[in-house]
């Protein structure tokens, strides 16, 4: 490839302006990555990319899961767990079933490979639904379950495209051996998933270095995944176990200055490696183009719009006709208290949208068949699941805002609750750690009185706000804000000045600047 250079930094300067832009037009970023991906690669002058299918897997997948697994509620993962299971496991395979007979029946692919096709659509994007819900305030439970599917539901899919693919590859498939694969390789991931991350802890509990263990934790997800793989179980249940479990007991290995960077880091990479897998596909998209230059563009088009539909509508059809079967189960009291409403169910419906685990897997689909055949329809099964991660992506994430505030599903406050809740308990555990002390030698009784004195305020503000009578208590709290962030700048002034005049250096500032920083970030709270 000429100018490789000129290519790279390009691109580099393209997820830049992709990400600004999504700021911008405040949506999420898989929006305009996608859309991005699309342009950039029919571009003159942008060459054709082809990617080996045999790495695109191993670098795209253990990260993403286990950073995704990381940042989970484990305890809403508990909570929903009912919810979540119906939604993660056989919702992918009813999807997965609908898309195959729609691609065989109306595309003319072959069962193998329509049975590929909705592998790779069934499972649900991590990013863009829950960052719009955040958003826009959605109600807690329902975030929780959508965040909770779109862990979860990678390892039925994945599990069955491995089988649809292996289908195809070899030319044979048992279903009976297949589904006792599917349950073997679910439960060895999950063992060596646990094994992995009970390995990392004891390596992170005797290390205290914040870059080694940002390496450490950026290699976790393989640590997890190429075991189980080589074991021939679920590298994405392994991968995934590892990220719970290390979410879990992580708080107890790490300083504060690893948390700040780690959180800061991981921030990037997730974006980094979403914004690579988009504008790869679209860099490929021209030479699949080019291989599906026999079929007509009004083909191409509206067999998208097809499986795209399908995708949408299987997945409402499900949320709304799995209720009336649990009704029919399960006649508790108790469970038909905690089954969601219509307008609810019609939300988590809508959240299904397609994203990056999709990309991966469609472009890790095989060259070739064991008989050295070209793999049959791979370059349609990549550009149908584009084209159901662009209609999807972009129709649904563009909605799904509106449409919640349309439905009037304000967040039920139970997050806030917590956090005052919390910020309470914490400043009485201080309050009471000061009486024990008492007054030791080693600090002056001044220094123990304002510790005292901040401490008391806290307990007695957020108290107050956890009983509804804060008012007061926030009318000072924003003065004081507006009084420190006056103070912060001047600080920042002279920092700056000391610095152009030559009297410390830019190491020096930039220590004491992140100090300022991370004083300045607890204000809000």
């Amino acid at each position: 490839m000429e100018h490789v250079e000129l290519v790279v930094f390009g691109l580099l300067v393209a997820i830049a302006a992709l990400a600004v832009l999504a700021g911008v037009l405040r949506v999420p970023y898989p929006i305009t990555l996608v859309l991005g991906g699309t342009v950039i690669g029919f571009l003159p002058g942008v060459p054709s990319v082809e990617l080996d299918p045999d790495i695109v897997l191993l670098i795209f997948l253990p990260p993403l899961l286990y950073g995704a697994a990381f940042f989970t509620s484990v305890r809403e993962l508990r909570q929903n767990a009912r919810a979540i299971a119906t939604l993660a496991i056989p919702l992918v395979f009813v999807t997965m079933a609908a898309v195959a007979v729609a691609a065989h029946e109306v595309i003319g692919l072959g069962w193998s490979e329509s049975f590929v096709l909705g592998a790779i659509v069934s499972p649900t994007d991590a990013v863009a639904p829950t960052e719009i819900m955040r958003r826009v305030g959605a109600p807690r439970r329902l975030l929780a379950i959508v965040e909770g599917e779109n862990l979860t539901n990678d390892w039925t899919a994945l599990v069955l495209y491995r089988f649809a693919v292996a289908a195809v590859v070899s030319g044979s498939f048992s279903l009976w051996k297949a589904g006792l694969e599917f349950i073997a390789s679910g439960v060895g991931g999950l063992i060596v998933g646990l094994a992995a991350g009970m390995l990392i802890r004891q390596v992170r509990a005797r290390i205290d270095d914040p870059p080694t263990e940002i390496t450490i934790s950026i290699l976790s997800g393989y640590v997890g995944y190429l075991p189980a793989e080589e074991l021939g179980v679920s590298g994405v249940v392994a991968a995934v176990a590892t990220g719970l479990y290390m979410a879990w007991h992580t708080p107890q290995l790490t300083t504060p200055v690893m948390r700040l960077q780690g959180v800061a880091v991981w921030e990037i990479l997730t974006f980094l490696l979403n914004a690579v897998l988009f504008l790869l596909v679209g860099l490929q998209l021209p030479g699949i183009l080019d291989d599906l230059s026999g079929r007509s563009t009004g083909e191409l088009v509206l067999w998208g719009a097809l499986v795209s539909t399908v995708v949408i509508l299987v997945r409402l059809a499900w949320v709304f006709t799995l209720p009336y079967v649990a009704r029919l189960i399960d006649r508790r009291a108790s469970q038909r208290g905690g089954r969601l409403g219509a307008p609810e169910r019609f939300v988590v419906g809508w959240a299904g949208m397609r994203g990056s685990v999709s990309l991966a897997a469609a472009l890790a689909i095989p060259l070739e068949t064991d008989a050295g055949a070209a793999f049959p329809g791979r370059d349609l099964i990549i550009f149908l699941a584009f084209a159901v991660i662009l209609v999807t992506l972009v129709g649904q994430g563009l909605t799904l805002g509106p449409l919640i505030d349309r439905l009037g599903l304000d967040d039920d406050g139970e997050e806030s609750h917590e956090d005052t809740l919390a910020r309470r308990r914490v400043a009485e555990a201080a309050l009471e750690r000061l009486e024990e002390l008492g007054e030791p030698d080693w600090i002056s009784p001044e220094s123990v009185g304002r510790a005292r004195q901040l401490f008391d305020y806290r307990q007695r503000r957020f108290g107050a706000l956890e009983d509804g009578d804060g008012d007061n208590f926030e009318d000072r709290a924003n003065a004081w804000r507006r009084l420190m962030y006056d103070l912060f700048d001047a600080q920042r002034e002279a920092l700056l000045d000391l610095r152009n005049n030559g009297a410390i250096s830019d190491e020096i500032r930039r220590r004491v600047e992140r100090d300022l920083d991370l004083e300045e970030s607890r204000l809000e709270n």
